[in-house]
């Protein structure tokens, strides 16, 4: 089975294991895994702020990327929904919203892939540690993928999972949001912070570089001893802490 790595500008700069993890994980269940050299970003911080048409050359420069790609697998279900959200983008081009479609019925976010497509629900991973998970908001309600990484980290083995106490609310990232309103966004995540203490966890997983990135800088700057790691390096671990 073909598919293309959309690794994210995320993923790309910051989380570059996450990145392996997720093309070894791909591998290890026969799939041939490719990298379109001239992906860039998706378009969503300049989509989320308004600018929609300013959004159009990175959607067309994505759609064309990945235009012969069997499937497109992506870390992130944020920027995974990002290219479904093509469709809407261009609703008065017809060519192009045409492709925008053919582009979002092959677009899968990492565990929606494993479990949807390849039907793997145990990837044979160990990992020994005490654990909690935070649902990133685009990925739960837009993408709707909300019980493949928790079945998948289920049955980790070594993995102990405790349920993140209201784990739906948002980290206060948001893309732009924490940029734009940093007093907020900083009480939010200080929430989140709060909640992922009181499970006692050493771990705290993660399926979207943005929230990571967020939540594991104020885990940092508290000087917190949580671990922060991407569901990916979780789910292609073999042992190690």
């Amino acid at each position: 089975m073909q598919v293309s790595l959309f690794i994210t500008c995320l993923g790309d700069m910051f989380y570059v294991n996450a990145g392996k993890a997720s093309v070894e994980l791909l591998e290890r269940f026969g799939c041939e895994v490719d990298f379109p050299k001239t992906q860039t970003c998706c378009g969503q911080p300049a989509y989320n702020s308004g600018y929609h048409e300013n959004t159009k050359a990175a959607a067309k420069n994505m759609i064309n990327a990945f235009e012969q790609s069997t499937y497109v697998v992506c870390p992130s279900g944020s920027c995974a929904f990002m290219l479904h959200e093509y469709v809407a983008l261009f609703n008065d081009e017809p060519e192009w919203q045409e492709k925008a479609k053919r582009l979002k019925d092959k677009t899968y976010e990492l565990t929606q892939f494993l479990t949807e497509v390849l039907l793997i629900e145990d990837t044979g991973s160990e990992f020994h540690a005490k654990a909690t998970y935070h649902t990133s908001c685009h990925m739960t309600r837009l993408l709707k993928v909300r019980e493949a990484p928790l079945k998948l980290l289920g049955n980790v083995k070594g993995l102990e999972m405790i349920d993140l106490p209201n784990r739906h609310d948002c980290c206060g990232f948001g893309g732009t949001f924490s940029i734009k309103m940093p007093k907020i966004s900083e009480q939010m995540v200080d929430e989140k912070v709060m909640h992922v203490e009181e499970t006692e966890a050493e771990v705290l997983i993660g399926a979207d570089g943005g929230c990571l990135m967020n939540i594991g800088g104020r885990i940092s700057r508290k000087s917190k001893p949580i671990k922060v790691m991407h569901i990916a390096e979780i789910l292609n671990s073999r042992g190690e802490m």
